[in-house]
């Protein structure tokens, strides 16, 4: 009797390796680019944290004399600005987050749908990502006509009350002057900054735009014929299916805030150029960083147990 060879079956890549291997095809220029043009960089600010910089101006030069802790002991315990800032900054983006979240899911679900002008409608939300662009920033900040307008803006809204002062002295007369509570209180404050919200909404939108686009339709026509109301296709089908843009949403957003040209500890950080402490300032750098980092990994570690992934 002659043994037949059988050999094992060839077994394919998985999907999620499949997956896996497309997200780092993805984003293999962003490491190219890191190790070749921040790795150094960042290498010379964690030695300038430790050391103070000091300075060779006919030899066009520098060197580091270490000092240890001292730049962060600085930063925490004898700068008191650094520390208040960055508490104003956590409640800063504590507060823009999540209505930015909620601002750009809905605006998302409304552009999602067919109507007529959908494509200019869709142009009009991105706006504030171009309007926001360093080029028209610099323009606008360069720009004394512009500025003398803000200006004037500033001024006629200080001689007027808002409509949330209003709302809010109408509610403290109704409770009796007893206060209207936190929750009031954040619902007004988020109002307040809606132009800010809107603004910072732009990527938001087409990140959840893309991921509604990613959802076939056939499952809400299944759902529809099951008997499903509108609410109930969006937290069963649309929310679950989306909610990995939702994380991707939260950790841009986080970033985006912090990281914004106006942001007080950045101009903290430049500002200690211009005083030629560049040791304090790649400290304060490497503290802010830190900080990010640990919101981002927290905020990664809570959200990403309610995220759902499909195939």
């Amino acid at each position: 009797m002659s043994k037949s060879s059988s050999k094992p079956a060839k077994r394919g890549m998985s999907m999620a390796g499949k997956n896996a291997v497309s997200g780092y095809l993805f984003i293999m220029p962003f490491i190219i680019g890191f190790v070749a043009f921040l790795a150094y960089p960042l290498y010379q600010t964690v030695r300038f944290a430790f050391s103070f910089v000091h300075l060779r101006p006919l030899e066009s030069t520098f060197y580091l004399e270490g000092v240890g802790l001292a730049n962060f002991n600085r930063a925490f315990f004898i700068d008191a600005d650094f520390t208040w800032a960055l508490v104003e900054e956590l409640a800063g983006m504590a507060l823009i987050v999540l209505p930015v979240l909620v601002f750009s899911l809905f605006v998302a679900i409304l552009l999602n749908r067919k109507f007529v002008g959908r494509g200019f409608v869709r142009a009009v939300f991105f706006l504030p990502v171009i309007l926001a662009s360093g080029v028209l920033v610099g323009i606008e900040t360069n720009n004394s006509l512009l500025q003398m307008v803000a200006t004037q803006i500033q001024e006629q809204n200080a001689m007027r009350a808002g409509v949330t002062g209003v709302i809010e002295d109408m509610m403290e007369n109704l409770v009796g002057g007893a206060g209207i509570g936190e929750f009031f209180e954040y619902v007004l404050e988020v109002i307040n900054q809606i132009y800010h919200i809107a603004m910072a909404s732009g990527i938001q939108i087409i990140i959840f735009l893309a991921g509604l686009q990613t959802i076939n339709p056939s499952i809400y026509e299944a759902a529809s014929i099951e008997g499903a109301t509108g609410w109930e296709s969006f937290w069963k089908i649309t929310f679950p299916m989306i909610s990995p843009m939702i994380l991707v949403v939260i950790v841009y957003s986080i970033i985006d805030y912090m990281v914004r040209t106006d942001s007080v500890i950045m101009e903290m950080i430049f500002s200690q150029q211009e005083v030629i402490e560049y040791g304090f300032g790649a400290a304060l750098a490497l503290i802010y960083f830190g900080v990010i980092a640990l919101i981002l990994g927290a905020v990664g570690f809570l959200v990403s147990r309610l995220v759902y992934y499909y195939d």
